[in-house]
């Protein structure tokens, strides 16, 4: 492993963020002697971000751990274009009032991660609206445009994904690599940004605004990306049988958030410990090292911390007191998801309706395959009727996914 000099590449390297790096020697250097503006950037496509953006919100927490400044961009101008990288299909544009909607929901998100302040380290928040909605068309083409080599941009991966299977590319979306790469160059202008950091899809996009502000400015500008983010098992990080694990409890609730991180397989347990919480790396080890039936614990110490940093620590608390009643005690817990019905409800319809199953289909193969239960009780029949009355009933898909039918 190669030696750092400054505490920002060291935590970031040791904890596991570091893909790829632009002159990561100079990039030590100037962060070893002096406060660096990083910038992540975030498109408010949604009123939450979910834990596939988690990776990145972490990046900025190091940031400023390590006395440095984070700067979040949200994308209220490229955000209404939609960011093409690894796409299967353009993404729905969204209204100028929509955008605002979800960039002050967001907002929240960031307060709890990061200190927001005029302090030297303090975090800012900035909106590229600010400066992409004033461009004028003729000069931007004739001043930042010329800067692009089209051939080049067909070449990046991102594009090329589009392309060989034969999908269409929109010249909107074609834009949106160089508006983002403008948007590196706003910001070393505007506030002394020397950092882009971003997922290991955004190279191509981090490389063009490095290079943009090189050959307008003669500014040197740095960039780090973070590897792919996937489940022990090859799955994508942050998606579960019932959709987006979303960052905001208004879109999911403190129990699902914390059960998602108590789900995690035993391989990933060390990993996640160190990208997603700040539990020394001493006690990390210790606990990376449980083998058995022992990992639980560590889990719950994951779910804790992460809930606890995302959401607060009441809602960890009660969280994993509703788990340990659910799970040891076969209490309903208070915090469970819960669906509300008028009265009888078939068994298909509750487990959707839960959030357990996204189709008709799907909940009937869980039932097939004994995964389906009501209270205690193996569910055979796909056409069973589960009555509700007054107490709720706790319905349960696979040994972890456990919610309430409640009468309403």
């Amino acid at each position: 492993m190669t030696e750092h000099t400054s505490d920002l590449l060291r935590l970031l390297s040791t904890r596991g963020y570091i893909h790829q790096t632009t002159d990561a020697a100079a990039l030590d250097a100037l962060a070893a002697k002096q406060v660096v503006p990083g910038y992540i950037g975030f498109d408010p496509t949604a009123p939450s971000l979910h834990v596939g953006s988690l990776v990145q919100i972490m990046l900025l927490r190091r940031l400023q751990q390590a006395g440095h400044k984070p700067i979040v961009l949200m994308g209220g101008g490229t955000g209404k274009i939609g960011d093409p990288s690894f796409k299967d299909e353009a993404r729905k544009l969204l209204d100028h009032d929509g955008i605002a909607h979800n960039v002050a929901s967001i907002r929240r998100i960031f307060e709890r991660f990061l200190t927001f302040g005029d302090g030297p380290s303090d975090a800012i928040m900035l909106d590229n609206a600010e400066w992409l909605d004033k461009l004028e068309y003729i000069p931007f083409l004739r001043d930042v445009g010329q800067h692009f080599s089209v051939n080049r941009m067909l070449g990046f991966d991102s594009v090329k994904l589009r392309l060989d299977r034969e999908q269409s590319l929109s010249f909107l979306e074609f834009n949106y690599m160089i508006l983002q790469a403008y948007d590196f160059l706003e910001l070393s202008r505007r506030a002394g940004c020397r950092l882009q950091m971003g997922g290991s899809d955004q190279w191509g996009n981090i490389v063009n605004g490095i290079e943009l502000s090189r050959r307008m400015d003669g500014t040197e500008v740095f960039g780090i990306t973070t590897p792919l983010i996937t489940t022990a098992d090859g799955g994508k990080m942050g998606k579960t049988m019932s959709g987006a694990v979303w960052l905001h409890e208004d879109q999911l609730p403190h129990y699902d958030y914390w059960q998602f991180w108590r789900n995690t397989d035993d391989r990933d347990v060390g990993r996640f410990l160190r990208l997603f919480t700040d539990l020394p790396l001493d006690e990390i080890a210790r606990l990376e090292a449980l083998e058995g039936a022992e990992i639980n614990a560590a889990k719950i110490v994951l779910a804790n911390a992460a809930t606890t940093m995302c959401r607060g620590e009441a809602a960890a608390l009660e969280s994993a007191e509703t788990a340990r009643r659910t799970f040891e005690e076969g209490a309903a817990g208070g915090s469970l998801p819960t669906f509300t019905v008028s009265g009888d409800i078939g068994i298909v319809d509750a487990l959707i309706g839960l959030g357990f199953a996204a189709s008709k289909g799907e909940a009937k193969r869980l039932i097939k395959g004994g995964g389906a239960r009501v209270g205690a009780d193996k569910v055979s029949d796909e056409a069973m009727i589960v009555s509700v009355g007054d107490a709720p009933v706790r319905i349960a898909a696979g040994k972890k996914n456990h919610g309430l039918l409640v009468r309403g």
